[in-house]
């Protein structure tokens, strides 16, 4: 292996604490953009920067500079947010966004669009809400997930309190945030020394960015596989009796290069206590940090470290470093990883509805004005706001005798009957952002498929399948950020107008599919799919979903 680090891993390390030179950038009036060491940093505090494609060719033409944008990511562990915090991020949205809300398959929040001269008001009017994007993009810990609607399990409480806590535990230690957006006065070089010192990051930080997530069997809603730390409850007696722990989940792939590929996460073994749970996620990081590729960011996930390392010799290191060892993975079962739309109530008596928000974009439309309504329910301060990774919305922790006052808005809104009316792979489907805004994507997504579905839907209904829990998903380039790789339909772009057709995932997100054929067009995808649900609906065996049949019978 190379052992030269990247210029990213230069810029880190020499980057003051993530300040490099990003007041000056801020600053700066003779362009919308930010020095370019500044753009690697600017992500480690929540941000990218970002341009609108559509319009690169005509400002080009014009010799103007790109219309250069930020996007800014909350970092909300387990996916919360109060009504009063949802009322505050509408206005900040419509204030000094594009106006839309993006929820992310990471169980958070996004704003696109946001000019530089608006950055520092933007931060400041999250900051007055309890909110702060920290570390929710860079080569760190990003947001936490965990399963997200309180009516799956009585043990949800106590999951969603550990996403927190983890959060918290892998949050840098610079107080560099604080210092360029909330305008907190400089610390002394002698006070940075004693304040930011970051046993876990130290001045290097991870060599790429690091995910974990929190399921509760059986559900699998947060594909916790997929994650470079997979924690999966395990419910003995009726609490929680600790966590299987699985590591080196990762999907960012790069077209044309076979050193890159999809992984599950590989399970290690189970541990209890909170103590010993913190101490085996802060370990697994800091070998990451210091097994971890700086030379190579394509093959720097934590996924490429342990099939390097080799999985004992990983798992060897980890327990020497906590002082204890794994005691083996207990007995568990995912049945499903669909979000629970409509209504649905704990154990505490609370009831839940999920709004299905198709591709996570919360707007306002002609069929349905959702922010408008979002806005009016969060009004009554009846309701909390729970993001699911699959980009769908809980309305939350509702008392049985506000139930109606909620419906009555749903309805008023057409929000219940969008939810409802939506075919069921619509409902399952997810997108990235992809074009306009993303500089890596290849093809559309969020603004395709939609209408991609609209004519896949006639297929399903042609073979009797519109009531399977299909997962389709598509993303515009082999990043993964729609984690296409784990779907039993997965569309991965290639070129403008054109997919790799992956196929063969199952229902709960435990197994990876594979690439079935290249650079369709959509007459290419319509076509293929036909085809299959046809083999779907003849050759099915008993109680078997469509990956499992593809699956079983087509070559992989």
């Amino acid at each position: 292996m190379n052992n030269k680090p990247s210029p990213i891993e230069r810029i880190k390390e020499q980057s003051d604490g993530l300040r490099g030179s990003l007041d000056q950038s801020l600053r700066d009036p003779v362009t919308a953009a930010i020095a370019e060491p500044d753009q690697a940093l600017v992500k480690f505090h929540g941000m990218y920067q970002q341009d609108d494609r559509d319009r690169r060719e005509e400002r080009t033409a014009k010799k103007l500079e790109w219309l250069f944008s930020f996007m800014i990511r909350l970092r909300l562990p387990g996916g919360l947010l109060t009504g009063e915090q949802w009322s505050g991020l509408h206005h900040i949205a419509g204030q000094y966004s594009t106006g839309t809300i993006k929820i992310t398959t990471r169980q958070t929040v996004q704003l696109h669009g946001v000019i530089k001269s608006a950055l520092r008001p933007t931060m400041q009017a999250f900051d007055t809400l309890a909110l702060d994007s920290i570390a929710a993009c860079g080569d760190v810990n990003r947001n936490v997930v965990c399963s997200a609607n309180p009516a799956q399990s009585k043990l949800h409480e106590e999951v969603f309190a550990y996403a927190d806590k983890i959060s918290l535990m892998a949050l840098p230690k610079s107080r560099a945030y604080y210092e360029i957006w909330l305008n907190e006065e400089p610390l002394t070089p002698e006070e940075k020394q004693i304040q930011e010192k970051d046993p876990l990051y130290e001045n290097r930080y991870l060599p790429r960015k690091f995910k974990i997530a929190i399921a509760i069997p059986p559900d699998n809603d947060v594909d916790v596989l997929a994650n470079d730390v997979g924690l999966i409850a395990i419910e003995e007696d009726g609490r929680l009796a600790g966590f299987n722990v699985a590591a080196g989940g990762g999907l960012s792939t790069t077209h044309g290069n076979p050193s890159t590929y999809a992984r599950l996460a590989s399970m290690l073994g189970f541990v209890s206590g909170e103590e010993k749970i913190l101490k085996v996620v802060y370990e697994i990081m800091t070998i990451q940090r210091d097994f971890g590729n700086r030379s190579d960011r394509k093959l720097a996930r934590l996924k490429y470290t342990i099939d390097r390392m080799g999985l004992e010799a990983f798992k060897a290191e980890l327990e020497k470093r906590c002082g204890f060892s794994l005691e083996p993975a207990r007995s568990y079962a995912f049945t499903q990883r669909e979000d629970h739309f409509g209504w649905s109530v704990d154990h505490t008596g609370k009831w839940h509805y999920t709004v299905f928000v198709e591709n996570g974009l919360v707007k306002d439309t002609d069929r349905y004005p959702m922010k408008s309504g979002l806005l009016r329910i969060a009004e009554t301060h009846k309701v909390l706001f729970r993001f699911t990774c699959n980009q769908n919305l809980v309305l939350s922790d509702i008392d049985e005798y506000d139930r109606s006052l909620v419906q009555t808005l749903l309805d008023g809104y057409g929000l219940s009957a969008h939810t409802e009316k939506a075919s069921r792979v619509r409902r399952n489907a997810i997108a990235c952002v992809a074009f306009n805004t993303c500089p890596l994507a290849l093809a559309e997504a969020q603004r395709y498929l939609p209408s991609l579905i609209t004519r896949i839907e006639p297929l399903l209904e042609k073979h009797g399948m519109q009531d399977e829990p299909l997962h389709l998903r598509m993303t515009g380039c082999p990043n993964g950020c729609g984690r296409p790789y784990v779907a039993e339909i997965g569309l991965i772009g290639t070129a403008y107008g054109k997919y790799n057709l992956h196929i063969g995932g199952d229902k709960n997100g435990e197994r990876l599919n594979h690439k079935y054929r290249e650079n369709l067009d959509e007459e290419g995808i319509l076509l293929e799919l036909d085809n299959l649900f046809g083999q779907f609906r003849t050759g099915k065996q008993a109680g078997e979903g469509f990956g499992d049949f593809v699956f079983r019978t087509i070559q992989h």
